[in-house]
C-alpha cells in the first residue's frame, strides 16, 4: 500500500517524506544513537495528529518509510486516539 492509498493520502505522503528526511540525517550519527535521534526528534517537533498519522502508516504497513523511522517507532510516543462521540 503507498502512502497516497492510505485515508490520509497527500498528508501521507508529506508525512513520510519528512520522517525519512530525519532518518537520512540520523543516519550519519553513530548507530547507537540513530534511532533515539529519530524518536527524539519526532516526539519534540511532531504534534500528536502528526505523530497519529505516522503509527497508522506503521500500522498498515507498506509504508515506504525509511527502516530507522520504523525502528524508532518503539521509543516514539503514541498519541491517544480521537475519541468519536
Amino acid at each position: 500500500m503507498s502512502p497516497d492509498d492510505t485515508p490520509h493520502g497527500k498528508t501521507a505522503t508529506k508525512l513520510v517524506y519528512m520522517a525519512n528526511q530525519i532518518a537520512t540525517f540520523f543516519k550519519t550519527q553513530p548507530a547507537n544513537e540513530a534511532v533515539p535521534g529519530v524518536a527524539t526528534h519526532i516526539n519534540k517537533f511532531w504534534e500528536p495528529r502528526m505523530r497519529r498519522q505516522l503509527f497508522e502508516l506503521i500500522d498498515h504497513g507498506d509504508s515506504g518509510l525509511n527502516p530507522l523511522v520504523l525502528e524508532a517507532a518503539s521509543l516514539i510516543h503514541r498519541p491517544e486516539p480521537v475519541k468519536q462521540d
